[in-house]
Formats: C-alpha cells, sequence, structure tokens
C-alpha cells in the first residue's frame, strides 16, 4: 500500500461519497494499492474515537465503490496494521468483489469519439491531442465515470457543438460533489438535483454562447481599446448578453417541478461568448441581476467611499433590456444566481495537476486579479502563481461567486455552497459581500511543457 495525498483520492473516488459521511467519520489517510485498482482510506469515527480501514474498488462501470472494510480499532496504527490482510483478500478475487450488483450500461467515456473527425469541436480536438492538456483529460476520466447522461446527448454535443456548456456542466458536477453533494442524476430536469447532509438544492446551467449574424457568421465582441468602451461594454453590452440566456432559463419555470418545489432553485451561468470573455465580463453580471451601479472615490481620509445608482435600461444598439433580473415576474423564484471566472478548461488542468494526472512534464503558471481584503482598496491583488509549486492549493469552489436574490421565496444558506464569495444586495443599495480569505477574479494559465531531452 502507498500513500496518495488528499487532492488525488478526491479526483478519483470523491463522487462516491454519501451525505452525511463526512459527519459521522473524520478521513485522516489516503492509500492505494496494485496500482490503483483499490483505494483505502483511514477514517475515525467523530462518536466513538476509533479507527478503521475502508476499501474501495471500482466497480463493472469503472466507478470506485466501497467493497470492504476492517474493525474499528484504537489507534490508526492497528488499522493500517490490518487493511493488507483485506487488502490482498479482495484483489485476491477482485473482479467478484468489485462487482455491485447495480451497474446498469457501460461506463461513460467523454473521449471515444462518437461522431467523424472532421465534425470534432476544435477545443475538444486540441485538448485531446496535446500533451499539456494532459492533466485536465486524465482528471476527467474518472469523473466521467460517475457522471450518468440523464438527458442523453451529454457525450456527443461535449464533442462537437456544446463543449462549453457541457464543461460547465462538468465544472458545476465537480463543485457540488467537492461541497458533500450527492447528486440524482435520474432527473434531466433542472441539471442538478444535489442533496447534502443539511438539505437539498437545484441548480440548472447556462451559458452566454457567440453571437451570429444573418449568415451564420460569428460576430466579434467590441473593441475594448478605451475607458468609455469599457464602460459600455459592463454596464450595456454584457449585461444584455447576460439576460438573453437567463430570462429564457427563467421563462422554464423550473420552479414547478415537483422535484425543484420548496427548495432553492440556483441558476449556473458562465461567459463563453468570446474567447476568455470570462475574464472581462464578471462585474458586468451585478449590474443586469440588481439594476444597479456601483461609482467609487476616496474621501479625505483615504477610506473609499462606494455610491449606487439604479439601473432601469440597458442599451446596445437596437436592443433594449430591463435590468433588474430579479425583478422580473416570476424571479422571486430563483434563489441566487452563480457565476465562476475561473471556470474554464484551465481549471480542470490545474486540478488535475494538483491531483497528479497527466504528463509529467506539463508546468502551469497561473496570473490573475484577486480580492483585496483591504476595504480601502479599489484595484484588485495581482497574482502570479507556479501551480506545479508544492505549496499551490486550489479547489473546485474557489473563485465561484453567488448572487442572492434579495426576493427569493425560498433563500439560500451560504452554508450550503462553503467556499465561495456571497454577495447579497441591502436596503440602501450597497452590495454585501462576504468572501474567502482567497478569492480570484479572474486569470490565465500558461501552459510550458520542457524538452526535457534538449
Amino acid at each position: 500500500m502507498n500513500d496518495i495525498s488528499k487532492a488525488r483520492f478526491e479526483a478519483l473516488a470523491a463522487y462516491c461519497r454519501q451525505p452525511g459521511a463526512l459527519i459521522a467519520a473524520e478521513e485522516i489517510r489516503w492509500l492505494e494499492a496494485h496500482g490503483e485498482a483499490m483505494l483505502i482510506v483511514i477514517i475515525r469515527d467523530v462518536a466513538d474515537g476509533d479507527y478503521a480501514a475502508m476499501v474501495l474498488a471500482r466497480d463493472l462501470k469503472e466507478r470506485y465503490r466501497w467493497v470492504e472494510m476492517t474493525p474499528f480499532f484504537d489507534t490508526v496504527d492497528q488499522a493500517l496494521a490490518t487493511a493488507p490482510e483485506v487488502v490482498e483478500r479482495v484483489y485476491a478475487d477482485l473482479d467478484k468483489q468489485r462487482t455491485q450488483g447495480d451497474e446498469k450500461g457501460r461506463p461513460v467515456d467523454f473521449f471515444m469519439p462518437v461522431v467523424p473527425k472532421e465534425k470534432l469541436n476544435r477545443d475538444f480536438a486540441t485538448i485531446t491531442a496535446l500533451e499539456g492538456y494532459s492533466p485536465a483529460v486524465d482528471l476527467m476520466k474518472p469523473m466521467m465515470r460517475w457522471y450518468e447522461d440523464a438527458d442523453g446527448n451529454f457525450v456527443e454535443q461535449f464533442q462537437t457543438t456544446g463543449f462549453d456548456t457541457r464543461l460547465w456542466e462538468l465544472y458545476i458536477f465537480a463543485m457540488l460533489v467537492e461541497a458533500g453533494y450527492v447528486l440524482d442524476r435520474s432527473v434531466a430536469i433542472p441539471d442538478f438535483q444535489a442533496r447534502n447532509a443539511f438539505g437539498e438544492i437545484c441548480v440548472e446551467a447556462t451559458t452566454v454562447n457567440p453571437s451570429r449574424d444573418a449568415q451564420g457568421q460569428l460576430v466579434p465582441p467590441p473593441p475594448l481599446d478605451t475607458e468609455e468602451q469599457v464602460k459600455q461594454f459592463e454596464q450595456e453590452y454584457m449585461p444584455i448578453r447576460f439576460a438573453g440566456p437567463l430570462t429564457a432559463k427563467l421563462a422554464k419555470k423550473y420552479w414547478e417541478k415537483p422535484s425543484v418545489q420548496g427548495h432553492p432553485l440556483l441558476f449556473a451561468i458562465q461567459d463563453f461568448h468570446a474567447p476568455m470573455s470570462m475574464l472581462v465580463s464578471r462585474s458586468a453580471l451585478p449590474i443586469y441581476l440588481y439594476g444597479m451601479t456601483w461609482g467609487w472615490h476616496h474621501d479625505a481620509n483615504g477610506k473609499l467611499v462606494i455610491a449606487p445608482l439604479k439601473v432601469d435600461v440597458h442599451r446596445w444598439g437596437t436592443k433594449n433590456v430591463q435590468s433588474g433580473f430579479f425583478n422580473l415576474p416570476g424571479a422571486e423564484n430563483v434563489s441566487a444566481i452563480i457565476a465562476n471566472a475561473s471556470a474554464t478548461i484551465s481549471k480542470f488542468n490545474r486540478m488535475g495537476v494538483l491531483a497528479g494526472f497527466g504528463s509529467k512534464r506539463v508546468r502551469l503558471v497561473r496570473e490573475g486579479t484577486a480580492v483585496s481584503l483591504d476595504p480601502n482598496a479599489a484595484e484588485p491583488l495581482h497574482f502570479v502563481h507556479d501551480v506545479n509549486a508544492p505549496g499551490y492549493s486550489e479547489t473546485w469552489m474557489e473563485g465561484a461567486d453567488v448572487f442572492h436574490n434579495p426576493s427569493a421565496k425560498h433563500r439560500l444558506d451560504p452554508a450550503m455552497l462553503p467556499g465561495a464569495a456571497h454577495h447579497r444586495l441591502l436596503e440602501n443599495g450597497q452590495l454585501e459581500s462576504r468572501v474567502p480569505a482567497w478569492q480570484p477574479f479572474a486569470s490565465t494559465t500558461r501552459i510550458f511543457v520542457p524538452n526535457v531531452d534538449g
């Protein structure tokens, strides 16, 4: 048996946890045996304080599942000493022991082509072909075994026209699992019916996609060369772009579904309308959601003063869109909006490196901006991080923003999404933000694959 990192165990097997598992027992050590044919996790019973080793093996759909465990002991060393006998006994009859009896169909495979090569999405073809993205691809492989294709077309869309949208759904899946949720994938609408030890939430995913003209050609985003262009982009163009998918989801009235009634309903949105557009569009989302902008200045004492201003309409060209999504009829049924500018293929790549996946030649450098904890700071922090460095850490939840609906019928408890930044509009128009100690706004990740033979 060999020790593995918690990050690697999470990437391989977090999907098999049940609600309450982390309340009843504390995981304190993670190991593998026989080339990860089996995983071993040492747990401490919270109530009694004793220790046991749980053994996991891949079932017939290649998902790690519980197969056996040791008795409980007074010490960690006793549990570790007993584990090898259980591991070897299971391994000797692994084909039988790993069978759970509830496996149906073949293992889910995102990467086996289901369409001709010429129809593959360019980004899908890139990540599967280039060594620099191998950490992301190898990370997705254990994840995909647990991702049941509820609507029947996930793999085809992931490989073709819906790569960005499906990648965003995969991110939400990983984020919810990390937060301790079990997902009911038998329900196709909304996208995620999620339950943990503290309650249940429903999440519907959507994206801002590229615009096309009457001839089907891509419409480029507006230039951002001047301060006025940036202001118009933030206060007019992007609110209209966010309005389209969000109001389309609102019109579907998901709250009328029996599985949704009585639970917080969240819309999760990502901006994919242009390459790296999510790096510059984050600040536009709360403007549209709350129908407010927030000017600022420093007073004579250097204190930052925020001045809220109500917005009624967003205008761009011939389009006029009412501001204030949370004020629209029916929006009271939406508890919050989730966004994360960091949730792109680069996050999967970074998380893959953290968990030891992919080519060992891949080196990643992350550069971006983050929240400054100085209450009088008007500018964000700038950072450059070596993802391969021993001290680097990241979670799926990191970078997530949750914008709460002040008029929601079913309020979302912030504890249901721990580690995210939570934002609320106060009666005076100020936006109250409760953020973690480290909260990146947006970042880019440079990929290096050095030639070690050169």
